[in-house]
């Protein structure tokens, strides 16, 4: 690192797409009180608060994934001796041939510190509130409601934090950090319970050209088009959700091998007769069914391995990893 960007006024932080910390400069390490030696390569969630991950999986992850940049993030780190630290966080997606990183400016803020004023200054009026009893009816009613309102707008912050932590912005399907907390239940009860389920991987097929032939707008149009179709084919139990770019992901539960895979030729067929505003549209999907020998990743991959069987058999297809020799 640079030795002015090492001593910059402001702190610099650059992750992996996974969370691992894999540049940190020393104006940053000095304001949290550890030695570069101590965080490198662990995870950016040892320094936040339970508080703070869920805003960073709700929040800064998706956009990160969507825009490819995060900007002006209110978040809290903990320093080596458990204090906490607010900082006002801008970051942005980085890639270079196949390394992709995000890289973090922050800068100490302290609207922490005043929004603690704020409260004190409310607490020293309920006190004195109390002790003028001539008008404590009238400012304890002031403050009544505006403890209302304040709780009316802090559950109206927490229900667009669970929804945006959930659903996806463009096609309002599920997203993928869902997909990831569905999935590991479905992998707990068929520990528990020995019940199969299938996994689909689906992608559009030279999505790439629509979104060169006919703009980016239509190439979103096409997203949301079919992520409305994969809602209407899926059955009531089935988890259908945007995995990244064009590519979608669907939970098959109670589904063995040939359910899954009459399910998908039926998804593929709809997808291929149905009217696209690029006159024609095609998919590639890959099927995995859950064995005793599996875990979250291996599952994942073997889908993705049978999507790229699909792919390279002429697309248009359905694979299933069983039948990829």
């Amino acid at each position: 690192m640079e030795k002015r960007l090492n001593n910059a006024p402001c702190g610099f932080l650059s992750i992996t797409h996974e969370g691992l910390i894999s540049e940190i400069n020393r104006t940053l390490l000095d304001w949290i009180g550890y030695e570069q030696e101590e965080l490198l390569h662990m995870h950016l969630e040892i320094l936040l608060s339970t508080p703070n991950k869920m805003i960073f999986h709700s929040y800064f992850y998706p956009m990160i994934n969507l825009e490819g940049q995060v900007e002006e993030l209110f978040i809290h780190l903990k320093q080596k001796d458990g204090m906490s630290v607010p900082f006002l966080m801008n970051a942005k997606l980085y890639k270079e041939d196949l390394v992709e990183r995000i890289d973090c400016i922050l800068v100490k803020m302290k609207k922490r510190i005043d929004y603690e004023q704020e409260l004190r200054s409310a607490k020293k009026l309920l006190e004195a509130a109390y002790q003028e009893k001539d008008r404590a009816l009238a400012n304890l009613e002031q403050i009544h409601v505006e403890i209302e309102h304040q709780q009316a707008k802090l559950l109206e912050m927490n229900a667009a934090l669970v929804e945006l932590s959930m659903t996806d912005k463009l096609t309002g399907l599920k997203n993928r950090r869902f997909f990831q907390e569905q999935l590991e239940k479905h992998f707990n009860h068929f520990h528990e319970t020995a019940e199969t389920f299938s996994l689909c991987i689906l992608d559009i097929d030279h999505f790439k050209k629509v979104n060169d032939t006919y703009g980016h707008q239509v190439g979103d149009d096409v997203l949301v088009q079919l992520a409305q179709l994969l809602q209407i084919q899926v059955r009531l139990e089935d988890i259908v959700a945007r995995y990244g770019g064009e590519e979608f992901i669907i939970i098959l539960p109670e589904t063995e091998i040939p359910a899954a895979k009459e399910i998908g030729e039926k998804i593929r067929h709809t997808v291929e007769q149905d009217g696209w505003p690029t006159g024609s549209l095609m998919i590639s999907m890959g099927i995995a069914t859950v064995t005793s020998e599996d875990t979250e990743t291996t599952l994942i991959k073997k889908a993705d391995k049978a999507l790229y069987g699909s792919k390279e058999h002429g697309r248009n297809k359905v694979t299933h990893f069983h039948e990829i020799k």
